[in-house]
């Protein structure tokens, strides 16, 4: 919630606009009562035209109802599931192997239609999404851990940053630094049926870098469309944010994904929502490696903030 937060503050103290397409065909609200009552609508919206018209709040929520429902399903249906699901995940992994591919075809058309003035709008956003993710690290988590713990809390941070948040920041997934994470834990002398746990949950829980991704280039996208977005949209924005970063994947790029459903509370439409990701991908490089870097080595800090925090 930190995390969303300075990505919100930092969205409207520097406000970044992207070069997009075309413009949002949906009407932006015009208050959070009419958010409050479009994200209802679209809870409860018709599962299949949910999926045929994108509306990820209502996929979201039939996800839920559906795998609460088959808790109690038979063994043999929990196994074509779970097969589908690996299935799945083996076409995502293809697919996540030609997005170099993808991601220079995007440059290339980007360059084309809007020529260097679009890369110098995307290069503002890489700073603003940097210096908030710097500023997470070396500011709102210290504070954190200094409040549980009452003392100086920079060596410990420092050294989360650089055992787990370099190799994390080259490696771009937070799922493959988890061994990385039980060593530095390891190191550090916490209690293992702790860490044990918190870790490989932390890698798809404790997403702040996402947070931040999903924060700034939603409000981004709404500056570019001269959407007005008031305080309590805004305090909204920060409450799904952090939400949705827990749903995100840990593998390079997963947080772009959540984009459209953050989009969606301001009225802006898929085709627009879907040309930030291509934006968010194309500064990928450098964004999803600060992101993952934050990610990872929060899950250490965190952990052994509570743990010695225990101690005392």
């Amino acid at each position: 919630m930190g995390a969303s937060f300075a990505a919100v503050l930092a969205s409207f103290l520097f406000p970044s606009k992207i070069v997009l397409g075309s413009a949002a065909s949906g009407t932006p609200p015009s208050n959070i009562t009419e958010v409050l009552t479009n994200i209802l609508l679209n809870l409860v919206s018709n599962p299949v035209q949910s999926l045929a018209n994108a509306n990820y709040i209502g996929i979201l929520f039939w996800s839920i109802l559906i795998g609460l429902a088959l808790r109690h399903s038979k063994p043999e249906t929990r196994t074509v599931i779970h097969d589908l699901g690996e299935a799945i995940t083996a076409v995502v992994r293809i697919i996540i192997r030609f997005a170099p591919l993808g991601v220079m075809g995007l440059v290339a058309t980007s360059v084309a239609e809007t020529g260097f003035d679009g890369l110098k709008s995307y290069a503002k956003l890489l700073y603003v999404l940097v210096g908030c993710m710097a500023f997470v690290a070396l500011v709102v988590n210290p504070l954190l851990v200094f409040w549980k713990l009452k003392k100086n809390p920079y060596p410990l941070v420092f050294t989360c940053l650089r055992e787990s948040g370099i190799t994390a920041f080259f490696t771009r997934s937070s799922a493959a630094n988890i061994p990385v994470n039980l060593a530095l834990c390891n190191k550090l002398n916490l209690d293992e049926t702790t860490y044990s746990v918190s870790i490989p949950l932390g890698a798809t829980m404790n997403m702040g870098g996402a947070a931040v991704t999903i924060a700034v280039l939603t409000l981004s996208a709404a500056h570019t469309l001269n959407i007005p977005v008031d305080f309590f949209t805004s305090f909204l924005l920060c409450l799904i944010s952090a939400i949705a970063a827990c749903g995100a994947s840990g593998v390079p790029g997963g947080s772009l994904l959540i984009i459209p459903l953050a989009c969606s509370i301001f009225g802006i439409d898929n085709d627009t929502a879907m040309q930030v990701v291509g934006i968010g991908a194309i500064i990928g490089v450098v964004q999803d490696s600060c992101e993952t870097a934050l990610n990872s080595s929060s899950d250490v800090l965190f952990t052994a903030a509570a743990e010695m925090g225990t101690k005392k």
